[in-house]
């Protein structure tokens, strides 16, 4: 009989779900994001930004959100080239 193995895959707190939704709108000002940053989700701007980088580096965000995870990596390795 084989035998079957199931890995548990933890998923993504509200809050690191939250951050990824952001990052799916678009914007009209850095303004306007960082106001809802703020009043959605309790978050000062530059915090938010600590967690979303952390969040680029999580393989559970990639599972997550594929697309937005890997168009924010492209952003950030385009941005630390250009150093």
């Amino acid at each position: 009989m084989a035998r079957v193995t199931f890995f548990s895959m933890e998923e993504l707190a509200a809050r690191e779900k939250a951050i990824l939704a952001m990052e799916q709108r678009g914007w009209p000002s850095a303004g306007a994001k960082e106001r809802a940053i703020r009043e959605r989700l309790g978050l000062a701007p530059v915090r938010y930004y600590q967690l979303l980088n952390a969040l680029l580096d999580d393989e559970r965000a990639l599972r997550h959100d594929p697309v937005t995870v890997n168009r924010l990596r492209r952003i950030r390795e385009e941005r630390r080239s250009e150093r």
